[in-house]
């Protein structure tokens, strides 16, 4: 526990969960959302009235700033990264957070929205915050804990080192990233701008968790060209792309290889999106595990199911496009094992023990790490993600900025 500081995360993330700043997996621009950029401003002027006076936020609405060294010891830099868009899953428009007071351990009804319950059932981690804060939505929209209060962890950190200058630690380096949750979160990242040497981003579940292992992850796009002809004389001549679309992903199976059939370190192959008329269709996949090597096997897998099908057709015609989207960050983090042996340090000394599991899905991380920048994954409390039942406990979020604080310092002692 921090002793004698008055946090700020609760009030910074009551302030930015009321921005609205959904991402658009449809658009080409970035940001994809021009909106985002509101936070971005007010983020950057938060970190510039505590004293960050480099902060600055680019045209992609990306947050850069700097807490300067004050130990005279040569410290690897570090980046504390989180993003600031919401998924475009669950509306993100009029955010109303409500702060349960002395949560008292019974099923949440959420106001705007009674059919929405928070239960204790479903969601068992709630027993484990009775009798402190948590905070909801009120249930029409998502919180957007997932990642504003990454986002509010890192800004509160930031707040106490400006104020307690007697803590030593090398230069940090903040960064807001945006459109994360389509993907896009380091698509126009400038790494010589923020010139860091390991990074960690906030963008975790429960106290104690901690991420370096993510699933690798391809995208498949299987179009298919059917032929067109007039419904009134099309018999013998008509071959209709949305059936054969409709086939394909019909006789993908149905006990394993999906996300609803899989956990732990299973992999998954995931229709997402089917589009197109008659004479031409596209389906989207993804395509997870945590092994790399197994993506391909996945992959012929499902062009061979394609491919079966269209023997049944012969006058139609199929394209199969495989698209790396991000790898495994384990790959990366190996090589470098002080960058969670220090987090497992600073886990320690906030009374924590450190749960090492796999994320089946990615982070800004993932890609940060091949890019260069080798990124694991804490806590930041966040809960039921992406959704109306999305919650948060305060007591995670200040444990998580304790910990962001212990470990600039073991990165200063190890130094």
């Amino acid at each position: 526990m921090i002793k004698d500081y008055q946090h700020t995360v609760t009030e910074r993330f009551l302030r930015y969960v009321q921005v609205d700043t959904q991402s658009d997996p449809t658009s080409n621009a970035h940001p994809t959302t021009e909106k985002q950029k509101q936070l971005s401003i007010l983020l950057v002027n938060e970190l510039k009235s505590i004293g960050l006076n480099d902060a600055y936020t680019d045209k992609f609405g990306y947050v850069y700033a700097t807490i300067p060294s004050n130990t005279g010891k040569q410290v690897p830099v570090i980046c504390f990264c989180s993003h600031i868009d919401t998924a475009p899953n669950c509306s993100g428009t009029n955010v109303k957070p409500i702060v349960h007071k002395n949560f008292n351990g019974k099923d949440i009804v959420l106001p705007d929205d009674t059919t929405q319950v928070i239960s204790i059932k479903e969601y068992p981690y709630l027993k484990e915050h009775t009798g402190n804060d948590i905070i909801t939505a009120s249930g029409l929209t998502l919180l957007g804990a997932d990642d504003k209060s990454g986002v509010a962890v890192i800004m509160d950190m930031a707040n106490y080192l400006i104020t307690h200058p007697l803590i030593k630690h090398g230069t940090v380096k903040i960064l807001f990233t945006s459109d994360e949750e389509v993907g896009k979160g380091t698509a126009n990242l400038d790494l010589q701008k923020l010139n860091a040497d390991f990074a960690y981003t906030l963008d975790g579940g429960k106290a104690g968790d901690f991420e370096d292992e993510t699933f690798s992850a391809d995208g498949v796009r299987i179009t298919i060209h059917g032929v067109i002809a007039h419904p009134g004389a099309a018999k013998n001549k008509l071959v209709n792309a949305i059936k054969i679309a409709g086939e394909i992903v019909s006789t993908l199976p149905h006990k394993n290889f999906s996300p609803e059939t899989t956990h732990k370190r299973e992999g998954f192959i995931h229709p997402v999106a089917i589009n197109g008329i008659a004479e031409k269709a596209t389906i989207d996949f993804i395509i997870r595990d945590f092994g790399t090597i197994n993506l391909a096997k996945h992959e012929e897998v499902l062009q061979s199911i394609a491919e079966k099908i269209l023997k049944h057709h012969p006058k139609a015609t199929m394209q199969f496009e495989v698209t790396e989207q991000y790898r495994n960050m384990k790959e990366v983090l190996d090589k470098h094992p002080q960058v969670s042996a220090y987090a497992e340090k600073a886990y320690k000394r906030a009374g924590l023990k450190l749960n090492n599991e796999p994320i089946r899905g990615g982070t800004d991380g993932s890609r940060l790490s091949f890019m260069g920048l080798p990124s694991p994954n804490i806590f930041t409390g966040m809960q039921a993600l992406h959704s109306k039942h999305e919650w948060i406990g305060v007591k995670d979020m200040e444990k998580a900025v304790e910990v962001l604080i212990n470990l600039v310092q073991v990165w200063e002692e190890e130094s």
